[in-house]
């Protein structure tokens, strides 16, 4: 009787002991509201991979898009963002291309959550490549979803269109959908 009892206390002394530990788990979102998108604040990231696919030339384009950009209202972030990137085609040589666009990013309020944001971009920029010393215009349509995992770091996801057209003559111009993943830093501004 002394066994089955002490055996009894044991086992329930460590059953408390195993409910008793705090587990602590990684963040994965944050309740945030309006408050990383208001007037004065900064934005700051980028893509980190996004995937491309050309209609015209049947070509395949991986770029890293960083970006910086201030909001002048709530909502609405003004920026500069960099390109560097590489086109594959098939029988061709790999081509290298960097650029830099302008953009303006509007966050809706409508379908916004907690801890998440839907959002729409659209860049106007000059590129260039590896083929030669012409510019291109470059024009992107993105809207994308921010999610917050912490007070000030989104992870993003995107979806857009993209055109471009060599300024040079014999040049094709090229256009496709574009699926790019990055995150943003949110800044507070002074207040």
């Amino acid at each position: 009787m002394k066994r089955v009892f002490l055996f009894s206390a044991l086992f329930l002394a460590g059953v408390f002991a195993v409910n008793a530990q705090d587990v602590n788990r990684p963040q994965t979102s944050a309740n945030v509201g309006i408050t990383p998108v208001q007037q004065g604040n900064w934005i700051v990231g980028g893509s980190l991979g996004s995937l491309g696919y050309s209609f015209e030339g049947e070509s395949f384009s991986l770029s890293v898009n960083p970006r910086a950009g201030y909001f002048i209202s709530d909502g609405v972030a003004l920026g500069v963002g960099l390109t560097g990137s590489v086109y594959t085609a098939p029988d061709a040589d790999a081509v290298w291309g960097y650029g830099v666009a302008p953009f303006v990013r509007y966050y809706f309020p409508e379908g916004s959550s907690a801890s998440g944001r839907f959002f729409a971009q659209g860049d106007v920029g000059l590129a260039g490549s590896s083929l030669g010393s012409g510019a291109t215009l470059a024009l992107g349509a993105n809207v994308g979803y921010a999610h917050f995992i912490t007070q000030s770091v989104a992870l993003e996801a995107t979806l857009g269109y993209n055109y471009s057209k060599a300024t040079v003559s014999g040049a094709e111009k090229a256009s496709g959908l574009n699926v790019g993943l990055g995150f943003q830093v949110y800044l507070p501004g002074q207040r």
